[in-house]
């Protein structure tokens, strides 16, 4: 396919995830008969959404690869593109270039024990995965399933819907956490680094994936170092760094890699080969 020229979508509805509106989830269908049967993407992939006349923006699929019908993309509020794509409504049409990008390495996760961390805005592609892997189809190819989510406060928490559902699975931890609790707040309270440092885990076993927030990232490595996860076993998304998607703009590069075509998914024993500006 033309990798410039994008799907014609159609919005199905559009869900505010935070209390404050500043991250909404836009659920789209695809417009022309026979499309949807054509793509097909893996949990970790992106695509860019544009809109005529304003521009685009890429951002991660946040919805499972076996959850039929809708594609759902998590956006935040930040700028032009994002504040358009806040203001559809359903049925306003919008372009969609993709899937991009390579992805989390399920072949390598198959027969392991999986450790997700994710932070706030960064969970979108995490929640992908997990959908995938708690699927009835998919989820005996994994072991044991350790989630760990947070955000700065109860009211930036994403996919609550979710989140419950799989609170109460016993096939699954999931550790919820908050920065900074409110009144109604009766979880975990604390940073996402400290919730990963209290996880009792078969260091031989895990593989992780990584989502967040820098900051969260930077501290998260070091306690997964701690837990004897070796580099080529933590896999961390730099989406945050995707720009065209296809390695024309050069504006994601790290050093020889491009984010948009190598990654945005890598080890971080190949981070660590690169120079450290992610």
């Amino acid at each position: 396919m033309n990798p410039y020229l994008p799907f014609p979508m159609s919005v199905e509805k559009s869900v505010a995830e935070t209390d404050d509106g500043s991250i909404r989830t836009i659920s789209l269908s695809f417009a022309r008969n026979g499309d949807s049967e054509a793509f097909s993407f893996r949990a970790g992939q992106f695509a860019e959404l544009s809109l005529l006349g304003t521009g685009e923006a890429p951002f991660g699929i946040a919805s499972s690869p076996v959850d039929p019908g809708l594609l759902d993309f998590t956006v935040s509020r930040a700028g032009l593109v994002t504040s358009e794509l806040h203001n559809l409504e359903t049925g306003d049409r919008v372009g969609m270039r993709g899937p991009l990008g390579n992805g989390y390495p399920l072949e390598e996760l198959e027969g392991r024990d999986v450790l997700v961390v994710g932070g706030g805005f960064g969970f979108s592609t995490l929640r992908a995965f997990t959908g995938y892997a708690l699927h009835p189809d998919n989820r005996g190819l994994f072991g044991g399933m350790t989630v760990v989510y947070g955000a700065r406060n109860p009211g930036l928490l994403l996919y609550r819907k979710d989140l419950l559902e799989w609170g109460k699975r016993d096939d699954i931890d999931l550790r919820v956490t908050v920065d900074t609790p409110d009144g109604s707040w009766a979880g975990r309270t604390g940073v996402v680094p400290a919730a990963v440092r209290e996880l009792r885990i078969d260091a031989g076993r895990t593989t992780a994936l990584v989502c967040g927030p820098p900051a969260m990232i930077r501290y998260t490595l070091p306690v997964l170092n701690e837990l004897g996860l070796p580099p080529e076993r933590v896999f961390l998304s730099l989406e945050m760094k995707m720009k065209c998607g296809i390695g024309k703009c050069g504006r994601c590069n790290i050093g020889e890699a491009y984010v948009c075509t190598d990654g945005p998914v890598f080890s971080l024993a190949r981070l660590s080969t690169l120079p450290g500006e992610y």
